[in-house]
């Protein structure tokens, strides 16, 4: 995964998670830290295994990796972080050696992580990122579960996805 780890070591993508975790550091509930990307990385690969999708393990992982990046972006300039995060990706994939192609893939999947509607021909990453983003979610057993301003309708129940 020569690729994964261009991504955590560039520049823009540890400024942009330091400046996160520094932003998020007071948050009760759910942070968008390394951990919840590389959960959601997870989640995503599980899912590629169990339906034997034909897509690239570092493609998966990239995408995961990138989707939140922006959300600094978000706290600190109000740029919706799906937009933010995709303009970083755009930066950062092909300096880590993704092909144009794959940076496509990758950004339209970021775009669409918040339930939009997935561009037709990368649909399948796009709700691979959306469901696992949401099924990492340990709802059911948060301790300020009260405070989080998600719908009750939307927060994990459960395990099963």
């Amino acid at each position: 995964m020569k690729r994964i780890n261009a991504i955590l070591r560039h520049p823009l993508f540890v400024q942009q998670l330091t400046l996160l975790e520094e932003l998020e550091a007071q948050r009760p509930f759910c942070r968008h830290d390394l951990t919840h990307l590389l959960d959601v990385a997870r989640l995503m690969w599980i899912d590629v295994l169990e339906q034997g999708l034909a897509l690239d393990r570092e493609t998966v992982y990239a995408a995961a990796l990138l989707h939140d990046i922006g959300r600094a972006e978000q706290i600190r300039r109000g740029i919706p972080h799906e937009q933010a995060s995709a303009a970083l990706a755009e930066s950062i994939l092909p300096d880590a050696g993704f092909s144009a192609e794959e940076t496509e893939a990758v950004i339209a999947a970021i775009r669409c992580h918040r339930g939009g509607a997935p561009e037709n021909a990368r649909a399948q990453l796009g709700e691979l990122l959306y469901r696992a983003d949401k099924a990492c979610r340990l709802c059911w057993c948060c301790g300020v579960r009260e405070a989080c301003n998600w719908p009750e309708e939307r927060k994990n129940a459960g395990i099963a996805r």
